[in-house]
Parts: C-alpha cells; sequence; structure tokens
C-alpha cells in the first residue's frame, strides 16, 4: 500500500496505516507527500510527516517508508479532451507508483494507492505508464455517493478535475464515502502508549478537524480492515457529461462497473481496533 496526502495534522491516516502495517495489515510500501489548496506549504507537509515517521521509527515501529515529496501541479485538460494527449508532470510521486507498482503487485495482488488529497499522481502515472493500471488499485478517500452511484466532487475530487476523469475511467477505483467524527478516535491522551508515537498521538489531538469528510483515514481503514465496509455499490464514470474544472465528474450506476462506491463504514469498529493496537505490547516491541 502507498499513502497519498497532504498534510499529516488533520486526520489519523498516517497513524492507523502505519500501526496496521505492524499488525498483520498491507504492508505500507511508500508515503507521497503533496501540497494541496488546503495545504500549501509542501515543505512544511513533508516535515510533519517526517515527523511521524521519526516517532515512528523510535518507537519500534518496522518497515516505515521515507515520505516522497511530489510537487506536480494539477493536470490540464487538452483542448480535444483526450485522456491520452494530456501533458504528464512527471512527478515524484506518479513515478514512485510506477515503479513501486513495478517491483511489487502481482496478478493476485495489485498495489494500493490509498489518497487523501487531490488524485494528481495517480493520473500522472498512467500518463507516464499505462500499463500501470494493470497493476494498482485506487482507494480514495474523495466525492459522496448517491443511491445510484455518486460524484467525484468535493471533498478532495475539486482539487484537480481533470486528475478525477482520467483515474475514474482507467483505473481500477474505488471511492470511499463512510466520513465519521474522528474525533472519537482518540478522545483520550491519557491512555496512549508512553513512546514518542502515543507522545506525537497525544500533541496531534487539538488539531484533529471537527468536520466529518476530513478522515481520510477512512480510504486505509477499508484496505486494511474489510470488515470497516458496510456497503458497496458498482458504477461508472458518466463519459457523457461536460466536464467542470470545479469538480471531477458524477458515478452512475451500473451493475458491472469498473468503480466501486462505499458510501457507509463501521467507525466503532475502526476506533476499536486502533486502541487494541495501541495496547498491544508486540505492537512497539520491535
Amino acid at each position: 500500500m502507498i499513502v497519498a496526502n497532504d498534510s499529516a495534522t488533520d486526520n489519523w491516516t498516517g497513524e492507523y496505516a502505519m500501526l496496521l502495517a505492524n499488525s498483520g495489515g498491507p504492508r505500507l510500501a511508500g508515503i507521497i507527500v503533496n501540497p494541496s489548496p488546503y495545504w500549501p506549504d509542501l515543505t512544511a507537509n513533508v516535515a510533519v510527516w517526517n515527523d511521524m515517521v521519526a516517532a515512528a521509527s523510535a518507537s519500534g515501529l518496522r518497515n516505515i517508508p521515507a515520505p516522497t515529496p511530489s510537487a506536480g501541479d494539477p493536470l490540464v485538460r487538452p483542448a480535444d479532451g483526450e485522456i491520452d494527449h494530456t501533458t504528464a508532470n512527471r512527478s515524484e510521486g506518479a513515478k514512485l507508483i510506477v515503479d513501486l507498482s513495478a517491483r511489487l503487485s502481482a496478478p493476485w495482488r495489485p498495489l494500493v494507492v490509498v489518497t487523501g488529497s487531490r488524485l494528481t499522481d495517480v493520473a500522472d502515472a498512467y500518463l507516464i505508464d499505462h500499463t500501470v493500471t494493470d497493476r494498482v488499485v485506487v482507494v480514495s478517500a474523495l466525492g459522496s455517493a448517491t443511491g445510484d452511484g455518486g460524484g467525484m466532487g468535493w471533498p478532495n475530487g475539486e482539487l484537480d478535475a481533470w486528475a478525477d476523469w482520467i483515474v475514474g475511467q482507467r483505473f481500477r477505483y474505488i471511492q470511499v464515502n463512510g466520513y465519521y467524527d474522528q474525533r472519537s478516535d482518540v478522545a483520550d491522551a491519557a491512555n496512549l502508549p508512553a513512546n514518542a508515537f502515543g507522545a506525537w498521538m497525544a500533541a496531534k489531538i487539538p488539531s484533529i478537524l471537527e468536520i466529518p469528510m476530513s478522515s481520510d483515514q477512512i480510504g486505509v481503514l477499508s484496505v486494511g480492515l474489510p470488515a470497516f465496509v458496510t456497503a458497496v455499490s458498482r458504477a461508472v464514470v458518466d463519459g457523457t457529461a461536460s466536464f467542470d474544472a470545479t469538480t471531477g465528474p458524477p458515478l452512475v450506476g451500473q451493475a458491472d462497473g469498473s468503480a466501486w462506491v462505499v458510501p457507509s463504514c463501521d467507525s466503532a469498529m475502526a476506533a476499536d481496533r486502533l486502541w487494541k493496537i495501541l495496547r498491544d505490547p508486540s505492537t512497539f516491541a520491535h
């Protein structure tokens, strides 16, 4: 699994990914850090991720990769609207996706790229190497679900609308919309582990955002804890819709659609698993 996001201060994406990777969950193969309109300072974003990685390593968590800064701008839709005529950024994040998918994926076990921000690097990876879609599944905390499909819009889908169109039409795409009040995940700092990672999480509690749509960790949880997902529907990008630079495309329900939409999740189960991992002495015994 690769995690791609902007800052690490407003949700629990990195913590869940690192802890699950050390307690029987998916291996964390890469961390891609972007700027975004919400968190525009890439240097600051990378510094925060580096601090989390340092705390994890100091506490005994294993195999935590160094963050990869990726500064690619939002992609520009070509005048003719042809995806394959899009100019690539060739960003560091896109190169990492291409490289790791070639080295780590197998037909029965693709590399999963979990995003909690814009889809620029994922779409850029396709522009660099079209075969990457055979090796990658994209799981995104992005947009919204409806009774018959959904939309690749706010949150996160508005950050690079053309990348949404590319990813939605070229990749195996899973959109997770089971947002929840993430403040309940870690409400009591007193019970966190007495190590650098526990101290990191405790210091972060005041910056966790209140709005449910900021709970980007739903993507990581859907991959690492399958029971977290409580409903799934199939959909496709509506290719007849007009392009709108301020939002991603609509998703239309279709029984054999290449996209999956997850409208609801079990947040209580996620928090319960989090605390079991944190309290398990073997988690940090390395």
